[in-house]
């Protein structure tokens, strides 16, 4: 028998945000969709990644709450059961996996369980447990994701020495835990496994966490873990392992810490072992795929979105290129051209950013005007003790508004307002003179905005 072959309008290679997106919006305008997934539906974000992530990093923040609620004179006595916690968050995982499944199967979409390599612009051989099947297709979508970087002298063997995934699929709390790294990743990590109970030193080649973002969300994130009980060794990295003990360099000297696990947060990479050199689609000088606004790349019949290409590696900038991609193979008018880029990290306290920071803005030129308001003038902030944080504002000598920095309870809420006002080009009276509800945390942007047009209410200014 011959090797079996599909003809599809549209083939979506990755079935994570930016491949289901695509090939969901692609089925809805008509188009007859075959989606190709070598692992689980949903891809990095819902099966190792946001999801479970903030599935965990929620149930940790309840334990932080049950300790902090002593203060408001409540009795609260709360015990971990970690097996349980991952098995709620498993279901949770499973729950949206199985909903993706769902929409697929209700738009018509064929879904093959295969790892698929391009054979030429118009064709992908798909290695199945039935065996190779032929996918001829009128244009393609590459949506593959990224794969965990490793350290060379820190090999993983996904027991002491763990990577992201293995870290989100622990079945018991390590009572030391060594983070290597310093971005987002390594802050959430952290953070959640420091309200668990981890006694956590973190080890950082840098001297500023979350070193291109926010300058003060660096210092912000590293006094919320050591209010939490963690440590941060700054300029310092791993020179080897010895036995329970990581051998640390530091500028103060060598340094031996000790470890349960060690979590190594390198980044990820993106996947591009997919037979390109089979088309024409051309990688830039950071390997990623070039594209243009309507996602397609250098060949006319394929199409990229997400981790692959340039940009910020984050779900949602995969979900809105995805509907691109697939509204401009529809032949519907669209384009990826967003101004703002929200970025979230769910550590202590919550940061968010959008746009330029103030750093940013001068280094392109910008006449800067900011604005400061820190959370201990919220009432909102105050009614939930948690004051600790700041909203900032960073406007051009126009008054339009170029970003927006928050710290705090809420900032992951607080931050959606401020990238609607980037891309409707607001301005500072725009934020300011809007009524935003009393007590809660938006508000604290209205008056971020207030005191950067120097007449905030709740901010002390010299006449």
């Amino acid at each position: 028998m011959g090797q079996l072959t599909t003809n599809a309008d549209v083939a979506v290679i990755g079935g994570g945000p930016g491949g289901y997106t695509a090939a969901i919006r692609a089925a809805q305008l008509g188009k007859e969709v075959v989606l190709i997934e070598k692992g689980h539906l949903g891809g990095t974000c819902t099966n190792v990644g946001c999801i479970p992530s903030k599935a965990l990093i929620h149930a940790s923040g309840l334990m932080r709450d049950a300790t902090d609620a002593k203060e408001m004179g409540l009795a609260a006595n709360i015990s971990l059961d970690f097996a349980r916690t991952q098995a709620w968050k498993d279901r949770v995982v499973k729950g949206l996996r199985d909903g993706i499944a769902t929409l697929c199967m209700s738009n018509g979409i064929e879904v093959i369980d295969g790892r698929a390599f391009f054979t030429s612009s118009n064709t992908l051989t798909v290695e199945t447990e039935a065996g190779m099947r032929t996918v001829e297709f009128k244009k393609a979508v590459i949506a593959t994701g990224t794969e965990i970087n490793g350290v060379p002298n820190l090999p993983y063997d996904h027991k002491r020495v763990i990577d992201s995934d293995d870290a989100l699929s622990l079945r018991e709390i390590p009572k030391r835990l060594a983070v290597v790294g310093g971005g987002y990743i390594a802050a959430e990590m952290a953070c959640m496994f420091l309200r668990f109970g981890s006694r956590v030193t973190v080890i950082y080649r840098g001297e500023r966490l979350l070193k291109g973002m926010e300058p003060e969300f660096g210092d912000i994130l590293a006094k919320g873990m050591a209010r939490l009980g963690g440590e941060v060794l700054f300029n310092s990295e791993v020179t080897r392992l010895d036995g329970e003990n990581a051998v640390v360099k530091t500028p103060q000297g060598e340094r031996r810490v000790q470890f349960d696990r060690m979590l190594v947060a390198a980044g990820r990479t993106p996947h591009l072992d997919l037979g390109l050199d089979k088309t024409r689609v051309k990688l830039d000088h950071d390997g990623l795929v070039v594209v243009d606004s309507s996602m397609k790349t250098t060949d006319d019949n394929i199409y990229a979105v997400g981790d692959v290409v340039p940009g910020p590696q984050l779900a949602h900038k995969a979900f809105r290129q995805g509907k691109v991609a697939a509204e401009c193979i529809a032949g519907v008018k669209s384009s990826f051209d967003n101004r703002a880029m929200p970025m979230v990290v769910f550590a202590e306290p919550v940061l968010a950013t959008v746009g330029l920071t103030e750093e940013e803005a001068k280094a392109k030129g910008h006449q800067v005007k900011t604005g400061r308001l820190p959370l201990t003038t919220s009432g909102r902030a105050s009614a939930m003790g948690r004051r600790e944080g700041f909203v900032k504002v960073v406007a051009d000598g126009h008054d339009i508004i170029l970003g927006v920095q928050a710290a705090g309870e809420g900032a992951d809420a607080l931050i959606a307002e401020a990238a609607l006002a980037i891309e409707m080009a607001a301005t500072l009276e725009d934020l300011a003179v809007t009524i935003h509800a009393h007590p809660t945390m938006p508000e604290s942007l209205a008056e971020a905005a207030e005191a950067a047009l120097g007449k905030a209410i709740h901010v002390y200014r010299k006449k």
